[in-house]
């Protein structure tokens, strides 16, 4: 697809770009973005940005519509029971001031948008749906869509271009995909990590970024020598640029660049790289023939930590995550192949300039926090001078083989600082229409003022130069200083047609002064305010369960030999989680075989991509008589099931409405409250919707990091993918120990997705009495990696504090001997 050959009714591509503060807003208007995403100070996933405040947001928001530019609200975290009165006030603020659109997570707030908009005219605002909301699939699209009035829905990072071109293909909602900057290990809205270890959830903006850490390999008890790869959790980030083409023509709407923790520079830098590389697409041109040399140099050195093409080429683990290094680097300049005191020399890879007052790092595949670096001095040719009391370099440690990278260059600083500083003149797009015969005066009508003029004299057969499109649009385009651009002009004219230039002109002149009279009528009368009226809440049904309602125990097994513990320990129910779905049969059948046969649920994978709906199948094949729910395309494809439907954590349900929605439509029996809630906000769940909607996970090792990454195919193998790795998850027990030394499990599943999982296993007994007042009755267990007895151990344990022969001191104490690691209250710790 080109501009040239867009239909109308075609969604013109946009160019989105981040903006933390006001310095990147302007930074991305005047660097050629069609529109900037920007977080408040609440509700977004980036608050260690700046962010923008309700106060200034109308100031900001008619900054960017002079310049033609759109601006979106990121509300992309989950929204508490306590806040959505809160959010909602937002909501109402937001379209106020004349946000175009607001980018949403929580899919009960998406929902209250959605009934607000068609409730009220007044409600302009456009609904985005986040990459937080995890969408992977056609299937998981048409679920949201059935609900949501989407506008627009931000892809999953982990998808290649034929995922996206599935997706495309399937849906009629316009689709966003980030082009460039950080990728994070684990898919978006399913991070756990933060909120596990330190209590800062990813999905309400408090991202660790433990990703970025390096890890130590673990396999079969004994650390697996990996040499400088410590970073074993830590992508590359994203750089698309040459693959904007393919994007265009598989029909993307919107072109993400991710960074709202970045400087200005790094905005003006990548947003005009990318709006050359996307009007090169959008001609039919090659990308190589508008973005230069330099403007791929600037990339790197604005932010990078190595580039690649994240999943979009399809799956390769190692060229993803290499491992060697997790901050920031710049660009590569070469090797070191010789140095004395005070000077180096190198032997240059690349065309990374250099110069006295650049900056630079030696990589000498040590702990980060241990490199060397500091400013060049001098340059002869490929050696190097430093200033020998400014650079502080022991030049013992400098040894011919270690990497040189250029981390910073003044010189290209004060050139981005003179690009984000020059803005274009503000102005309003118009949209014209020429039309006329001959005989008759030319009519330029101008739809977004409702008004038109005609021109002083009538069109005319030509004799040698007729009118042509192109000179209608350059000679009504003579905007200049008016406070107008002529975004299209459509000509309606018949060929063979003139018209005097002086007299083109003078009705341009006309139309100028009649749209700047409609304008200032319309700004001295009283427009009509876009504060809606205020969104009531819908009611919902009260609760029926009763706190003698007696207590079910599910029990989560993950491997076969679990069953039978699960089952003798008392459990009333059996969730099945096995890395290989082809076992779900048996694992179905050594339920049904034991004589404490309960009811058996398969969990579906946390993710379902485009070509994976055949593990649903088999999941339908295996029998059984219930389904967890993990991903939106799961609900999609079991909606109408004779099966058991049961929604897991993994659809974030942390408010009421969020909860009445997904049960609704996805005809769901109970849901799984998130593992971002505490205490205290579960019982603001369990007063706000009737209890029996819910199940609260008891006991469990927190699942961290799911991500498409692998690290058994990275480090375990030299393969790419599952197709050439040799299957290392199969043969091997993997762990990772982080920074303070502690051990946390790795496992795969049916997908080749890893999931790292908490070492230390979290208990929720400590509350048990206060939800079950609250009426709550449905709990679960989940094992991991227990032996038989270790699970006969802990089922039975939770079964007794449900039936009131073992007390929560008893139980915590009994499992600490147990645990390893001992256990912790976890999420579950009110804070």
């Amino acid at each position: 697809m080109t501009l040239s050959s867009l239909r109308p009714g075609d969604l013109r591509p946009e160019l989105l770009s981040p903006a933390g503060d006001m310095e990147c807003a302007r930074a991305a208007v005047a660097n050629g973005a069609d529109a900037i995403y920007f977080g408040l100070d609440r509700f977004n996933a980036r608050l260690r940005a700046n962010n923008f405040t309700l106060d200034s947001l109308p100031e900001l928001m008619r900054f960017l519509h002079a310049h033609g530019v759109k601006g979106y609200v990121t509300m992309n975290t989950l929204i508490f029971t306590s806040e959505l009165k809160d959010a909602l006030d937002y909501l109402g603020h937001l379209n106020a001031a004349g946000v175009d659109g607001v980018i949403v997570q929580d899919i009960g707030l998406a929902r209250c948008l959605t009934e607000w908009g068609r409730q009220d005219a007044a409600m302009k605002l456009e609904l985005h749906a986040s990459t937080q909301m995890t969408l992977t699939s056609p299937a998981g699209l048409d679920f949201a869509s059935g609900f949501l009035d989407l506008k627009q829905a931000v892809l999953a990072r982990e998808l290649s271009l034929k995922e996206i071109g599935e997706c495309a293909r399937h849906t009629d909602i316009p689709l966003e995909v980030f082009v460039h900057g950080a990728l994070c290990v684990a898919y978006s809205g399913q991070c756990l990590t933060s909120e596990s270890l330190g209590q800062r959830s990813a999905n309400r903006g408090e991202c660790a970024q433990a990703c970025r850490l390096p890890y130590t390999l673990i396999v079969n008890g004994k650390q697996v020598p990996l040499g400088e790869k410590r970073y074993l959790l830590s992508p590359q980030d994203l750089c698309a640029i040459d693959r904007i083409p393919d994007l265009v023509r598989l029909g993307v709407k919107s072109y993400k660049i991710e960074g709202r923790l970045k400087s200005p520079e790094y905005v003006a830098a990548v947003t005009a790289a990318y709006r050359k590389a996307l009007d090169a697409a959008c001609a039919g041109l090659p990308v190589d023939g508008m973005v230069t040399a330099r403007d791929r140099y600037a990339l790197e050195m604005v932010f990078s930590r190595g580039f690649s093409t994240g999943w979009l080429d399809g799956t390769d683990h190692p060229r993803l995550t290499h491992g060697r290094h997790g901050k920031k680097r710049g660009a590569y300049a070469g090797v070191i192949v010789d140095s004395g005191q005070g000077w180096l020399d190198i032997r240059p890879e690349g065309e990374v300039p250099l110069a006295p007052g650049d900056g630079f790092v030696i990589d000498a595949g040590e702990d980060r926090n241990e490199e060397q670096g500091g400013r060049i001095w001098k340059v002869q040719r490929n050696r190097l001078f430093f200033h020998g009391k400014a650079s502080r370099i022991d030049w013992n440690r400098v040894k011919p083989g270690q990497k040189l990278w250029k981390t910073d260059d003044p010189a290209l600083n004060a050139e981005l600082k003179k690009m984000r500083e020059h803005l274009p003149e503000a102005a309003t797009p118009l949209h014209l229409t020429c039309t006329g015969a001959a005989g008759e005066p030319l009519t330029v009508s101008c739809p977004e003022y409702g008004c038109s003029v005609q021109s002083a004299q009538p069109l005319q057969t030509a004799e040698k130069r007729p009118l042509t499109p192109e000179t209608l649009e350059q000679q009504l385009g003579r905007l200049g200083g008016t406070g107008f651009r002529l975004d299209s002009c459509e000509c309606r004219l018949r060929e063979g047609l003139m018209l005097p230039l002086s007299v083109l002109n003078q009705t341009r002149r006309a139309l100028v002064e009649r749209i700047q009279a409609v304008r200032q009528e319309r700004e001295t009368s009283a427009p009509p305010s876009r504060l809606p009226a205020p969104f009531a809440l819908p009611a919902l049904p009260t609760g029926t369960a009763a706190p003698d309602t007696s207590p079910l125990l599910s029990v989560l097994c993950r491997r076969v030999e679990q069953i039978p513990a699960a089952l003798d320990s008392g459990a009333d129910a059996v969730y099945l989680d096995f890395e290989d779905i082809r076992d779900y049969a048996a694992g179905v059948e050594a339920v049904r075989e034991n004589e404490k046969y309960a009811p058996v649920f398969l969990a579906t994978p946390r993710i379902q991509k485009p070509s994976e709906t055949g593990y649903f199948k088999l999941m339908e094949r295996a029998e059984p008589d219930g389904v967890l729910i993990r991903n939106l395309g799961a609900a999609q494809y079991f909606r109408h099931s004779p099966l058991r439907r049961i929604g897991d954590f993994s659809l974030n349900v942390a408010n009421p409405y969020s909860a009445a929605i997904l049960k609704e439509q996805g005809n769901l029996e109970c849901l799984t409250i998130s593992y971002d809630l505490n205490a205290g906000q579960v019982a603001d769940l369990l007063r706000s919707a009737p209890p029996e909607w819910f199940e609260l996970t008891l006991h469990q090792h927190m699942p961290m990091f799911h991500m498409e990454h692998c690290v058994f195919c990275t480090f375990l193998s030299g393969g790419t993918s599952y197709k050439n790795c040799g299957r290392p998850c199969e043969q091997y027990r993997v762990q990772l120990r982080d920074r303070v030394g502690q051990l946390h499990p790795l496992l795969a599943d049916a997908g080749c997705r890893n999931t790292l999982f908490n070492g230390r296993a979290q208990t929720g007994a400590g509350f048990f009495r206060d939800f079950r007042r609250q009426g709550l009755s449905r709990f679960r267990v989940e094992l991991l990696d227990d032996s038989p007895d270790k699970a006969r151990l802990l089922v039975s344990r939770y079964r007794g504090l449900l039936d009131g022969s073992c007390t929560a001191a008893r139980l915590i104490r009994e499992l600490d001997v147990a645990e390893q690691l001992g256990t912790t209250e976890g999420t579950l710790r009110p804070r």
